[in-house]
Order: C-alpha cells, then sequence, then structure tokens
C-alpha cells in the first residue's frame, strides 16, 4: 500500500520562500500597484490600479485559446503540493496581493459545479492555519477567469471583511443586492470535520439564496469565508462600466486597470458597483 504524499509546508515562511523562488524564475509575475481608500455610507473599500511606471513594463496575461487550462497541469514552479487526494495548492501567478493561494482540483471539475466537502476541507486547512479570507468566484459572470474550479486565498482581510467580523449585512440597509451570512462557530476550526462543517454552512446558504446545492451546476455567485462568517452573493452581472467585480469587491477590494477609471467609480460609489452585479433584493 502506498503511502498518502505528506501535505505541502504552508507556514507563512514556506509561502515566502516559494514566492522568492518564483519570482527569480519569471514564473510568478506580480502586478504592482496603486491604491487609495474610498468610505461610502461609512463602509470601507480599498481601489487599486496598475501602477503608471509600472505600466511599460507590465506583461498581460498572454492571449490563449478558449480550451488552455493553467492547472493541468500548474506550472512546478508555483505548486506546493497535494492538499488531501483531490486538491493541489499554488501560488496565483498574476497577484496583486502578496502570498495570494489557489487551492485547485487535481482533474478537471467546472467553477460552476457546487462547492464540496472536499473543496471546503482544502481551503479549511489554509483558514484554520491562517485566518484570512478564503473565496470562490462560481463562473464567468461571477469574475472566474478560469473554468477549471479553484478556490482562492489570501492572509489579509479587505477592509469591509474585517469590518463584517462585528457587524453582519443583516444589520446594515445599505446592501441592496440579494446574499445569505452566516457566523461560523470557533469551534468549527478544530478537529477533522471541518470540510464537512463548512459544506453544511454552504448547502444552507445556498437554499437561503434559492439554489439547489445538488444540482451539476449552480447560477452565478460568490462566496467569502472567514474563521468568523460565511457570506454568498448571487451575481447577475460580471462587469459595472469597464470594470470586472469579483468576490474581492464584495470583501471591500476593487480593482480598475488605471487611475483614469477612478474618478467614475468614485462618483458612483463602491456600493453602487456591487448592487449593479448582484441580483436585486
Amino acid at each position: 500500500m502506498i503511502a498518502p504524499a505528506p501535505a505541502p509546508d504552508l507556514s507563512i515562511d514556506a509561502i515566502d520562500r516559494r514566492l522568492a523562488a518564483a519570482c527569480d524564475s519569471g514564473a510568478l509575475q506580480p502586478i504592482r500597484t496603486e491604491q487609495t481608500l474610498i468610505s461610502d455610507h461609512g463602509l470601507p473599500f480599498v481601489v487599486k490600479w496598475i501602477a503608471r511606471d509600472a505600466l511599460a513594463g507590465h506583461r498581460h496575461k498572454p492571449a490563449r485559446s478558449p480550451h488552455h487550462n493553467p492547472f493541468l497541469p500548474p506550472e512546478e514552479t508555483l505548486t506546493f503540493g497535494a492538499l488531501g487526494d483531490t486538491h493541489l495548492v499554488l501560488l496565483n501567478k498574476y497577484p496583486v496581493m502578496p502570498r495570494h493561494l489557489l487551492v485547485v482540483t487535481r482533474v478537471f471539475e467546472a467553477q460552476t459545479a457546487a462547492i464540496t466537502e472536499a473543496d471546503f476541507a482544502a481551503l479549511g486547512t489554509i483558514v484554520a492555519a491562517h485566518g484570512g479570507l478564503g473565496f470562490y468566484n462560481a463562473g464567468e459572470r461571477a469574475g472566474a477567469s478560469q473554468d477549471h474550479k479553484h478556490l482562492q486565498w489570501i492572509p489579509d482581510l479587505p477592509p469591509l471583511a474585517r469590518q463584517l467580523a462585528a457587524r453582519a449585512p443583516e444589520d446594515d440597509a445599505n446592501f441592496r443586492f440579494r446574499h445569505a451570512f452566516a457566523v461560523l462557530p470557533a469551534g468549527l476550526w478544530s478537529g477533522n470535520a471541518t470540510g464537512q462543517a463548512l459544506a453544511r454552512c454552504y448547502h444552507a446558504l445556498c437554499r437561503q439564496a434559492g439554489f439547489d446545492p445538488q444540482a451539476a451546476e449552480l447560477p452565478p455567485y460568490n462566496l467569502l469565508v472567514t474563521r468568523a462568517w460565511m457570506w454568498l452573493i448571487p451575481r447577475r452581472a460580471e462587469r459595472w462600466q469597464h470594470m470586472s467585480i469579483n468576490a474581492l469587491g464584495f470583501a471591500g477590494s476593487l480593482f480598475v486597470k488605471s487611475r483614469e477609471q477612478l474618478p467614475a467609480l468614485t462618483e458612483a460609489g463602491p456600493l453602487a458597483l456591487l448592487e449593479a452585479v448582484g441580483e436585486p433584493v
């Protein structure tokens, strides 16, 4: 009987060592940004754009066939190893935020498929160890850039996600888009049943949003997970004007391609953007 491969070292030191090696080899192509903070009805958002002096040297994602799958196989330099029998963990090749990890299925599954207990167990390993934010963009309309199922994690909570730790969306009348929110018990993160408990909560939120969590394909939505809560937001559009919005937008982190797009965003207000791409209440 072949022993399972040991879990990869996902300590912050190990992540930073692989980041350095991937940068040195050119496999990692971070996008250097500038940013500003915006408050909308007392809710905090950070808006980022590609730094002007980095535009000339910035390497955009190469144009590829729609059938290209960067996760089969993923680049070796970016890959930490296996999380259980069904998932790999790797660095995001084009990060806007440091230490941005991807949790991908080892065989192809669609990004529109329901999140499974195994998916949550793999992501939960990282959230249990480091906190931070796990998130999922269910399909292109929810901001997904790849069809192969991948969950994502960043170590630092964007500003709105930090505030939600003490102020649930239900407590704020400014969230005028459909959503389902649940507080997670602290004890969920200890023991071997984290994936099962997260999946149970996710199924409840899906049903609350009118989704069948057993369906082969789900409507577009974003999911955000911290140690304290889980939040599901159904989506009706990917973009506001020319700006793509994914799960991070609902965590309080928005990205525009250039500073010239900032005035339109500021005038409309981040909450109006989220309302435009979410489903109306």
